[in-house]
């Protein structure tokens, strides 16, 4: 036990320390992740025999993301879905089954272990994947659809792998492999004692029951324990349920996640969805970083180091076999940009439940022992590799942005304002501008919002406003009012200095994204400031005032009057804050902070004060008035 708490400890201390440095060094949590499992076993050999407990205990993480998964796909979802998984999907599995089965029988495989080789590494790493584009946001994009859509038709091939798989077994080998284990003192599963046939027959039965489970079963439980109402007794259902099926795949030698994978697909439209993926997140998060760490801490060094070159060479070519094979499908299937950078490069590494089919590649004797060894380093090393395959994809998405991105327009007159940045402030500034009678100049770099623009006669130019030939041709020598609208926190700080050393005497009005943002444009020489939620913020607290016993009057001048003391704070902030060191760490700031707030709720509540004793003055003086 002491063992186990000691290994939990290094894990967890790893994640602490591994993980923050990765993110902030832009190469995302899961390399953290990975990279930490590395020094952890590999490297320093810190993994000792109990860490093999928590492996199996951080496997949960996959299992728990599977049914999450599942959760989110109901009949309904994947009906709608049935172009992507069934074109885009099923052709890229069957595509790379078959190219990576050529290429085993190439180098010299059996026939029946080259195709079993080539049903594994046709998959992907659905953890990984996910959690990268999760965290950098790409899961709404064209290529993040289709990369899910992939993703989840390999979670679902992987039923008929597992039903193949058996009978791919020579006859004899599982009643030898039983005398093996039984000579080592080994284990021997009683699974194994079937035929091919009887070991599929079993896969779909377990298949089978767990649907029918989820249905009569897990459904009516679930009823029952809500109705004592206690957060932590449906907790406990939820990860029974987990645990549970987990086990059940387990006693018949087959994948946990795959079953969890169903029983979430069953649970899909039921009334409990939400909950349990409310009581399951937080498991699921944490126990996900443990199987990373797994895997990186799991990497075998004696079979690296001896022939790390030819296990380098594998790893390569895998990843350049599947991302050719996954860069036709992006063509064929019309992705282009970025969403096709991402689409080929994102799903080249192999996967968790390749792992799963090596074990049971193995256990029906149709892989050799030496052979699944490298197999698991091949795949463990295209799993680390794939954050830097991100990376490189923005890269090559950033280039291919650059080269189709088309020429500006030719900008053909010159106002006195020039509006850059077409969002939704930048058109909401230019509707009141022109409608009480002045032209302006409306620039921004995305083509697609001016083409809207023009659909409803606004006159605007594409091309990027931070660009000097743009802004002269726009006639900034000329402008009285430069308004920055734009989206980007750095090209508005560029735009303004640039403008601000160009035109020392232009009135230049900011959008700010924050506090932090306002000192920022202060210091690159923007006049008036506005932050984007400002505004609005203050309209929604006069509405909370006026709704606790303000009138509206009181309301409206106490909005004033925060809204004059807060410009005063921000200018007097904006002289102690020191670029590049956060706030909570510039002590001058901090207590500068707390000075200004408490000088401004004394000065409001002198004002709220002052104003309640005028108004009963004049209700006193009315009254006297009346009684004369």
């Amino acid at each position: 036990m002491e063992g186990f708490l000691l290994q939990a400890t290094l894990y967890l201390v790893a994640i602490v320390v591994a993980v923050p440095l990765s993110t902030r060094a832009g190469l995302g949590s899961v390399l953290g992740y990975l990279l930490a499992g590395v020094l952890i076993g590999p490297i320093f050999g810190l993994a000792s025999a109990q860490a093999n407990d928590l492996q199996h205990f951080a496997e949960f993480g996959v299992v728990m993301m599977l049914f999450l998964i599942g959760l989110e796909m109901n009949p309904r979802a994947l009906w709608s879905m049935r172009d992507k998984l069934i074109g885009l999907g099923g052709l890229q599995v069957v595509l790379t089954t078959l190219v990576v089965a050529g290429a085993a029988l190439a180098v010299g495989q059996p026939p029946r272990a080259a195709i079993a080789l080539g049903m594994i590494l046709a998959l992907s790493s659905t953890a990984i994947v996910l959690q990268t584009m999760t965290e950098k946001k790409l899961m709404q994009t064209a290529g993040g659809r289709s990369s899910f859509a992939v993703l989840l038709t390999q979670d679902i091939a992987v039923i008929p792998m597992l039903v193949l798989m058996p009978l791919l077994a020579l006859p004899g080998a599982r009643a030898l492999a039983k005398a093996e284990a039984a000579g080592h003192g080994g284990t021997w599963h009683v699974l194994n004692d079937l035929p091919g046939w009887g070991v599929t027959l079993v896969t779909l039965a377990a298949v089978g029951l767990i649907v029918m489970a989820g249905h009569f079963l897990i459904r009516p439980l679930f009823r029952f324990v809500h109705a004592s109402r206690l957060r932590e007794v449906n907790t406990a259902v939820a990860l029974m349920i987990v645990v549970g099926i987990a086990s059940v795949m387990n006693l018949v030698g087959l994948s946990p996640a795959l079953g969890t994978f169903l029983a979430g697909v069953v649970l899909a439209d039921s009334e409990f969805k939400h909950e349990l993926e409310s009581d399951l997140e937080p498991f699921k998060g944490l126990l996900m970083g443990l199987f990373f760490i797994a895997v990186g801490a799991g990497i075998n060094l004696e079979v690296l180091l001896h022939g790390p070159l030819k296990i380098v060479a594998l790893v390569v070519v895998l990843v350049a076999l599947k991302a050719a094979i996954l860069f036709g499908l992006a063509k064929l299937f019309k992705l282009h940009g970025s969403d096709k950078w991402l689409f080929s490069l994102g799903l080249a590494q192999a996967g968790e439940f390749s792992l799963v089919l090596v074990s049971f590649a193995v256990s029906q004797r149709i892989l050799p022992s030496n052979t699944a060894e490298k197999v698991l380093l091949v795949i463990a090393l295209s799993m680390i590799v794939t954050p830097l395959l991100f990376i490189l994809q923005e890269r090559l998405s950033r280039r291919s942005a650059a080269a189709r991105r088309p020429d500006p327009d030719e900008i053909d007159e010159q106002q006195p304002i020039i509006i850059a940045g077409a969002g939704r402030f930048g058109q909401m500034i230019n509707r009141m501008v022109t409608m009480a009678g002045f032209h302006t100049t409306v620039l921004d770099a995305d083509l697609k919002t001016i083409q809207v623009l023009r659909t409803f006669g606004i006159k605007s130019y594409f091309g990027d406003p931070t660009r000097p030939d743009l802004l002269a041709a726009a006639g900034i020598a000329r402008a009285r009012v430069l308004v920055v609208a734009l989206d980007d926190r750095g090209a508005t700080n560029r735009l303004v200095a640039y403008a601000r050393r160009q035109r020392p005497d232009l009135h230049i009005i900011a959008r700010a994204r924050d506090r932090i943002h306002v000192f920022e444009l202060y210091g690159a020489g923007a006049n008036d400031i506005v932050r984007e939620m400002f505004d609005s913020s203050l309209r929604a607290g006069r509405y909370v005032l006026e709704n606790v016993g303000l009138s509206e009057y009181e309301a409206s001048e106490l909005e004033k009057l925060f809204f004059k003391l807060d410009r005063a704070a921000v200018r007097d902030l904006a002289e102690v804050w020191k670029p590049g060191v956060p706030v909570e760490q510039n002590p001058d700031y901090v207590k500068r902070t707390q000075e200004l707030n408490a000088d401004l709720e004394a000065e409001m509540l002198k004002h709220f004060n002052a104003r309640r004793a005028e108004a009963q003055r004049k209700i006193a003086d009315s009254d006297v008035i009346e009684e004369g």
